[in-house]
């Protein structure tokens, strides 16, 4: 796997990329995180087929702080996202978002217009503010991450959230990514979903035309899969959200063979 660094419209980004020469694949991870959260399939013999391409967004991981606030917007992402597949020859990527990478794949779908299929898990698509309550569940973590100042106590609460009530994986590294995190990011989040100002996602997965593959983990802690099922998504990957037993929120660091294998399939499916 290389790790790398391209210029975005003067951001600078980093990015890693696996040694596949097959069907591009670009990852966006989520709030707080990087793109070390890829590692684990990357590494694997996904990797090794597909093109994987994984990037830092900005103020995170090995990525430049944002060059104004707008960069920690959704619209701020999904621009930086659209511009990254285009200097990556990546146009025509499957595009996989997890929690606030999903949203920016969302925010970001006109931009993409080649883009062969999305893949979200961890993101519920909210229409606005107001489907804020129905689609997450009641999780006192949660709220680190619109919190620009975070100890290490918090930190931890919040990575342990990201997997299943009672897993034994280590935090340590989601903790750092956390804390290595430019809490302007997380207060950027926040200040855009108070505004309104993204895209109304609700509307965007009933009018997708390409296909979308929604996962959710078993034993999620924080997306509410009642929310999810009552979604007009057209699309639809096998008409069904996905579950994937014995993992949370990241079912790609808790699950990683099961993970890549349901990618692998949606993968295929797009011929």
């Amino acid at each position: 796997m290389r790790q790398e660094h391209i210029d975005i419209s003067g951001q600078d980004i980093a990015y890693r990329a696996s040694e596949g020469t097959g069907r591009t694949v670009v990852l966006i991870h989520g709030n707080s995180s990087s793109a070390r959260v890829w590692g684990p399939l990357m590494e694997s013999s996904f990797g090794a087929r597909f093109r994987c391409l994984a990037l830092d967004l900005p103020g995170h991981g090995r990525s430049a702080a944002a060059r104004t606030p707008d960069g920690y917007s959704l619209p701020g992402y999904a621009s930086l996202l659209a511009g990254f597949v285009r200097e990556l020859d990546a146009e025509d990527a499957v595009i996989v978002g997890w929690s606030l990478g999903g949203h920016i794949a969302l925010e970001a779908t006109q931009r993409l217009p080649r883009a062969a299929g999305f893949v979200l898990f961890g993101t519920p698509p909210v229409g606005g503010p107001a489907d804020i309550g129905g689609a997450f569940l009641p999780n006192p973590a949660m709220g680190v991450g619109f919190t620009a100042e975070v100890d290490a106590a918090a930190a931890e609460a919040y990575a342990t959230s990201f997997l299943a009530p009672g897993s034994t994986r280590p935090v340590e590294d989601l903790v750092a990514d956390i804390l290595a995190t430019d809490g302007a990011a997380r207060s950027g989040i926040l200040a855009g979903i108070e505004s309104g100002a993204f895209a109304d996602e609700v509307r965007v997965v009933a009018e997708l035309t390409r296909p979308v593959a929604v996962l959710h983990g078993e034993g999620e802690q924080l997306v509410s899969l009642d929310y999810l099922a009552g979604l007009t998504m057209p699309t639809l990957w096998r008409g069904a959200v996905q579950i994937l037993p014995g993992a949370g929120h990241a079912p790609h660091l808790e699950a990683p063979e099961v993970f890549a294998e349901l990618l692998t399939r949606f993968i295929t499916d797009l011929g």
